[in-house]
């Protein structure tokens, strides 16, 4: 008798446990056929951002200010060149690159002449990348940063 009511138990936990699966499969189905109107399809799969092109944004932006005049920019200062790319390096000294304005490790470069160092600027030197990885910097641009910081010595 007791393994009878074993099995009883055992059959009634069956029961139970099919009974709550499909009763949260129906209640998911029920939930997600809601969720796939074609309102609610749309506003999960729109995109996050949009781009603009510059017909876009006629009239909107002055194209002078953003840079559309048909005139080449200035070349940025040594100073401006330093900040953006130079002295993540220069700065604190990364990869043995001498620091700005330290005189003991810029002076046997200093020694080798302008040029040279602009050619390694330029070109690459030891773990340098070419144009001090600025990949946006003009040849004159690299040559205002050179000098900046020759002129820190």
């Amino acid at each position: 008798m007791k393994a009878n009511w074993e099995n009883e138990k055992v059959s009634l936990f069956k029961n139970l446990l099919l009974a709550g699966v499909a009763a949260a499969s129906l209640s998911g189905m029920a939930y997600a056929a809601n969720d796939m109107s074609p309102e609610a399809i749309a506003e999960r799969t729109k995109p996050v951002g949009s781009v603009y092109t510059a017909a876009d944004l006629e009239g909107i932006v002055d194209t002078a200010a953003a840079g559309d005049s048909g005139e080449p920019a200035a070349p940025r200062s040594g100073e401006a060149v330093y900040n953006a790319a130079c002295s993540a390096c220069h700065g604190t000294g990364a990869a043995g690159a001498p620091v700005k304005g330290d005189t003991a490790a810029w002076g046997p470069r200093a020694e080798k002449g302008r040029d040279t160092l602009l050619s390694h600027a330029l070109n690459g030197f030891n773990a340098m990348p070419a144009r001090g990885a600025c990949g946006n910097c003009s040849d004159e641009e690299i040559a205002n940063a050179v000098d900046y910081m020759l002129d820190a010595i």
